[in-house]
């Protein structure tokens, strides 16, 4: 299955990395923001032939907090399909600038930027939008990073959820990496490159 091939395990993210739990979310689901701006998992619609988002963690250590991330890789029927999910990307933080993401954790602040390729530095893609925010929990006010970029009919998704004694240029370089391995992986099981 083309989003298993692609969405990254731990051990893809670094050295360190392991599962959170859950690990994977549950099959046969995508990830939705409701009507009141809280993230939840429902049935694929038909416009979607499969989705899946691996959790994993960088464990605290010495003055580091416990860093999360998250791949997700969703598959579309049309073009148009993962185009619309983009532009739905795009504008989701002026509908919800404050987002539940589990009981315990929220985002806050968010702003959004597209970059369609041939713009700015998006060589890479057919397109691509960056949400930065804050990640909040009840002990903490972090960085937020999601990189959500399209290739085709596929669309991967990175989030960084910053933790205490990382810099924002450490959080840019994981989610950065992970999404060009995710690209580089879908180009890969597409035939693109060998």
């Amino acid at each position: 299955m083309l989003a298993e091939a692609v969405a990254l395990k731990p051990e893809a993210w670094g050295a360190g990395f392991r599962a959170q739990r859950p690990a994977v979310s549950a099959p046969g689901t995508v990830a939705v923001l409701d009507e009141e701006c809280r993230w939840e998992r429902r049935a694929l619609p038909g416009s979607v032939l499969a989705s899946l988002s691996r959790y994993s963690r960088l464990p605290a250590t010495g003055t580091k907090g416990e860093l999360k991330v998250t791949a997700a890789v969703t598959v579309h029927a049309t073009v148009l399909d993962a185009d619309e999910q983009l532009a739905a990307t795009l504008e989701e933080p002026l509908r919800c600038r404050e987002q539940q993401v589990r009981t315990d954790e929220r985002i806050s602040g968010l702003m959004s930027a597209a970059t369609p390729f041939g713009q700015g530095n998006n060589t890479f893609a057919d397109d691509q939008v960056v949400e930065i925010g804050s990640y909040i929990t009840e002990d903490s006010e972090q960085t937020y990073l999601w990189y959500v970029t399209r290739l085709g009919t596929v669309t991967v998704a990175v989030s960084v959820k910053g933790a205490t004694g990382y810099s924002k240029d450490e959080l840019n370089q994981y989610a950065s990496h992970a999404n060009v391995g995710m690209l580089n992986r879908v180009e890969f099981e597409l035939g693109g490159k060998s």
